[in-house]
């Protein structure tokens, strides 16, 4: 598989000179088969705009994976023009825990809050509900595990093609679960499960350690948190993900800097790079 980082800012977008290398855009994540167009697409964040450029003129046809609702996450949905073009398919899949997911997806996308509601969209879309669990989508297997995160049901989730697997953490707070043995909180059962042996880990890391406790409410991990999962659950590579929209470059590069270990392949990830998982390809981020 491809993944396509689209956007790997956290909260809310960060645009501006100081946020030009890593990017300004909210979460969105685009993973293709090798060789085809993006089908599987993690996060509808602002970066989900950036996915219509890997289509090769074409429309969307596939699935949407929504891990939670928060604005950072769904606000590009209106946006994709690839999306909204003649002939897409646009599945899209969404925590509901209470109900139809067309209305809770229009809490937020309806007005006075926004000038259309989903169902406007277009007609290629549709809309079903995210449950913990096993699943296909497009080709791939995909696992669903409820994670600790502020403010509504978030699911982490787990990529396979049945040759490569990533785990996507983008918004965890671990800490709510305890302090862990570090004290960045704790490597709890669904963080494993979904971590465990991945080429790939794409983990929020919104925060550092000295930041904390003073943000531990906001429902974050930090970077050092990442690290512990990384190793404990045998990652081969970590991408650090959803930056704090604060954090400029030169201090996105000093904190990776400063932590980098040899026994831990990390890098950041930045909006636009692609990580390709062939069964004989490297795996740097280009």
């Amino acid at each position: 598989m491809d993944v396509h980082f689209c956007g790997v800012r956290g909260s809310t977008p960060a645009p501006g000179l100081p946020f030009v290398r890593y990017g300004g855009h909210t979460s969105s994540v685009a993973i293709a088969h090798e060789g085809e167009r993006p089908s599987l697409v993690l996060d509808g964040g602002t970066g989900l705009r950036a996915v219509t450029a890997l289509l090769d003129g074409r429309p969307y046809d596939g699935s949407l994976l929504l891990g939670h609702l928060h604005w950072d996450h769904v606000h590009g949905l209106p946006f994709f023009k690839g999306g909204g073009a003649a002939g897409a398919r646009v599945n899209v899949m969404l925590p509901a825990p209470e109900g139809n997911p067309l209305e809770t997806l229009a809490r937020g996308i309806s007005p006075p809050h926004f000038p259309i509601e989903p169902q406007q969209l277009g007609p290629g879309w549709s809309f079903g509900t995210l449950r913990d669990g096993l699943h296909e989508f497009e080709g791939f297997s995909v696992l669903a595990r409820e994670i600790p995160h502020k403010g509504g049901q978030t699911f982490g989730l787990r990529v396979s093609d049945g040759h490569s697997t990533i785990a996507y953490l983008s918004d965890h707070a671990p800490i709510y679960l305890g302090a862990g043995p570090d004290g960045q909180g704790e490597l709890h059962d669904a963080a494993m499960e979904l971590a465990t042996d991945v080429d790939l880990l794409i983990h929020d890391a919104q925060f550092v350690a000295d930041e904390f406790p003073g943000v531990g409410y906001l429902g974050h991990a930090s970077v050092e948190y990442a690290m512990g999962l990384a190793r404990a659950a045998g990652a081969r590579r970590l991408a650090l993900f959803h930056h704090s929209p604060e954090r400029t470059d030169d201090e996105i590069d000093r904190i990776v800097a400063e932590r980098m270990q040899p026994d831990l392949s990390m890098f950041a990830a930045v909006e636009g790079g692609v990580v390709p998982l062939h069964r004989a390809a490297a795996t740097a981020p280009t």
